[in-house]
């Protein structure tokens, strides 16, 4: 072995300039801002349909990406022009393009790009009347990415494809779902498409009239925004509509609208250089792919020369791998005997692990029934105890009542933290991307926990950074229950004292914004050995601080889970006897160009509901009873349907000022008596009281055309608020 040695010493340095000699493979450099402009204003311009101006920007986007070698701005460059050629109708076009990001795509982990490229593939199955693959790709398109631009897109694309499929009331949900919506880039022209798509919806079923008013809303938003293809597209339709209900000199008017757009010379003339610049870019693409192709060859002929070393190498190494071989042999033979050993025991870590699966999925299961089983008879509970509070009791029973609201109170935060847990163990909650105002979010946490820290006698003091963005993306819903969990823990271990909430921003660079939050307290502190556990499920540092203090000891749990969504974690810093420090970093988009919010003031008004009349849609008999008593205490009379199809049969025969829907029904659920009501009554609002279970999403039932929801069991005060607000605040408005 020794001369082997020697001779490995002596073939070493050949090897390494071996090495040397291989071309060097440039870094990403960072990509210019630029190049997102380019894309914004290329969108902007397909959308109205000046796409020999969009394929201008696209090019220039494709030569900024390959100048800096980017390859996911490469990758995003060559989805936008296959989305245009889309456009033009040209699907050889939008193949080819596509081809050429899944070759990048192949070499790049790019999640984005990979849910971009699911959905062209999905519109193409989809042109070619695979509708049902179409659906399945749109579902993977929708796993892979959550951005909310995309999410609008796949809803549309999906719409179209229900539309095909003729389920629609699949359809109409998603529609509807998009006729009024808060997408950054595409607002306007999502809405147009999706009045265009439920114009044709109603159209195939007859129902001229919803057509006709869709298709003039299609139309009026694409004269005012300059969407050319949809306004071809809405005067046909509109066209059809007018002749079938016996407008007949509409119809002709849209016809000529339509005909004068098509034959126009202006537009003859656009069309002819749009498909000129189509077929330039196009073949000026090709033309570079096959330069990059003859310069592979060039860089192998010159390599040639190199070969001959390689080769006489390569047979050097072989010599010694075939020598090192024969001493690798007998360890080869005691490794396997030894992965033998190791996969029996990795068969029963298997078993143990599916085991383990399984029965986290059992418990998670168990408690979504049981936390949501337990919210009816809670309700019945709660919402008898208010009612006996009403009824002027004696001062002896008072207290009991109170003693009772305090307990199904507690009760109920219990099982909202249990269900919120569960959710994010079984994946069911996914941080959203909208656009907030973060002052105004946080002064509403602030605002709520109020009264709590007046019983302690704790000052909140809200420390925030005048340089941080008025507009931001995330997702204030689940920023709003981390801050409640954090100030709500820290005013229960703090009497006499203070809670100083700091919001400062670490850095700016373009709309990245990096954030740091910290909530302080002079309480009582955490020792050094129970910080370890304080983030633990059931955790509070003591069974004494339990029985002092109270609490379910799942705040903190929670904080940690949904921090984790936003992939950042929880920090902690304490003293016993001197107070505690949380502490996170959250990276968010900003939105500068929007006008700021109106200054943040909480309204609590006092209503007078005298003279209202509305529909209770609940199965349950108790619940019935004390939903029509507490509305029968403000003056509002009602009627029962007992479950979603009387609930239909009663919307259309009566009119009400407002429904109060229950979601989970036998029969048809209050989901689906939503959709059906909002065929025949746009206007009349309907709040959802439910209590909602693991698999319920809010977006649905805003979809389904719910204009509010309230969840059971809930408190007098906001269950009055929700109906002054959707039934009186908006007759006031539309009145003025």
């Amino acid at each position: 072995m020794t001369a082997l040695c020697k001779l490995w010493v002596r073939l070493l340095p050949l090897l390494v300039l071996l090495a040397t000699v291989k071309p060097v493979i440039a870094q990403n450099a960072p990509l210019p801002n630029d190049v997102n402009s380019l894309f914004n204003e290329a969108r902007k311009l397909r959308n109205q349909g000046n796409v020999d101006r969009a394929m201008d920007h696209l090019e220039k986007a494709v030569e900024t990406a390959e100048r800096f070698e980017d390859e996911k701005a490469l990758i995003d460059a060559y989805h936008e022009i296959a989305l245009l050629y889309l456009r033009l109708d040209r699907e050889k076009d939008t193949q080819f393009f596509w081809d050429r990001a899944s070759v990048l795509l192949e070499q790049t982990a790019y999640p984005y790009g990979d849910a971009i490229h699911t959905y062209i593939e999905a519109v193409l199955l989809h042109r070619g009347q695979q509708d049902y693959q179409a659906l399945f790709m749109l579902g993977e398109a929708k796993k892979l990415n959550n951005d909310r631009n995309f999410f609008n897109n796949i809803l549309l694309a999906e719409a179209n494809v229900y539309l095909s499929l003729e389920k629609f009331d699949s359809a109409t949900k998603n529609f509807n779902s998009l006729v009024v919506n808060t997408d950054v880039f595409e607002s306007k022209s999502l809405s147009t498409r999706a009045h265009l798509g439920l114009a044709e919806l109603y159209y195939r079923t007859q129902d001229y009239e919803q057509s006709i008013k869709n298709g003039e809303s299609a139309l009026a938003m694409a004269k005012e925004n300059d969407f050319f293809e949809e306004a071809k597209d809405a005067n046909a339709l509109l066209t059809m509509a007018y002749e079938k209900v016996g407008l007949y000199n509409k119809a002709l008017e849209n016809n000529k609208n339509l005909l004068g757009l098509k034959d126009s010379v202006f537009n003859l003339e656009k069309a002819k250089t749009e498909e000129q610049t189509a077929d330039k870019i196009r073949d000026n693409l090709k033309t570079q792919e096959i330069l990059k192709q003859e310069k592979t060859i060039q860089q192998l002929t010159e390599s040639q020369s190199r070969s001959e070393i390689t080769t006489m190498l390569i047979s050097a190494f072989l010599i010694i791998i075939s020598l090192l071989a024969v001493s690798l042999y007998r360890n080869n033979q005691i490794k396997v005997k030894t992965n033998d050993l190791l996969k029996t025991k990795n068969s029963e870590l298997q078993l143990a692990r599916d085991g383990a699966v399984q029965a986290m999925e059992a418990k998670t299961n168990f408690l979504s029934t049981v936390s949501h089983e337990l919210r009816t008879p809670l309700y019945a509970v709660t919402g008898l105890t208010h009612l006996l509070l009403e009824e002027n009791p004696q001062e002896h029973q008072k207290e009991h009542l109170k003693a009772l609201k305090f307990s199904g109170e507690y009760l109920l935060n219990f099982i909202n933290d249990i269900l919120h847990i569960n959710k994010i163990d079984a994946k069911k909650l996914e941080p959203l991307n909208m656009q907030f105002n973060l002052r105004k979010v946080l002064n509403e946490v602030i605002d709520s926990l109020h009264q709590s820290a007046k019983a302690n006698n704790t000052k909140i003091i809200l420390d925030f950074d005048e340089d941080i963005p008025g507009h931001l993306l995330s997702d204030p819903l689940k920023l709003s229950q981390i801050f409640m969990n954090l100030i709500g823990n820290a005013i229960k271990f703090t009497k006499d004292g203070e809670v100083r909430l700091i919001a400062k921003m670490l850095k700016k660079e373009g709309e990245d914004v990096s954030l740091y939050f910290e909530v302080k307290d002079n309480g009582i502190g955490i020792s050094e050995e129970k910080q370890q556990k304080i983030f633990d499920g059931f955790e509070q540092g003591s069974v004494q601080i339990n029985r002092e203090y109270g609490g379910t000891g799942l705040g903190l749990t929670i904080v940690k889970s949904l921090l984790g969504l936003f992939d950042t974690e929880i920090n902690l810093y304490s003293k016993l006897g001197q107070g505690s420090s949380f502490f996170f970093e959250i990276d968010m988009k900003s939105v500068n160009d929007l006008i700021d919010d109106i200054p943040f003031e909480m309204a609590h008004r006092s209503y007078n509901f005298k003279g209202l009349h509305l529909l209770i849609v609940e199965d349950n008999k108790i619940n019935q009873v004390i939903t029509k008593k507490m509305l029968g205490k403000k003056d509002i009379t009602s009627d029962i349907a007992n479950n979603g199809e009387e609930a239909v049969s009663l919307a259309r025969e009566n009119n009400y000022d407002g429904i109060l829907m229950d979601i989970h029904m036998p029969g048809i659920s209050g989901e689906e008596a939503t959709i059906q009501i909002r065929k025949f009554d746009q206007t009349t609002p309907i709040i959802a009281l439910t209590a909602i279970s693991l698999d319920d999403s809010l977006e649905s039932f805003y979809a389904a055309g719910c204009d509010d929801v309230v969840t059971k069991p809930f408190k007098p005060e906001v269950f009055y608020q929700k109906i002054g607000e959707n039934i009186l605040d908006r007759a006031s408005t539309s009145n003025s």
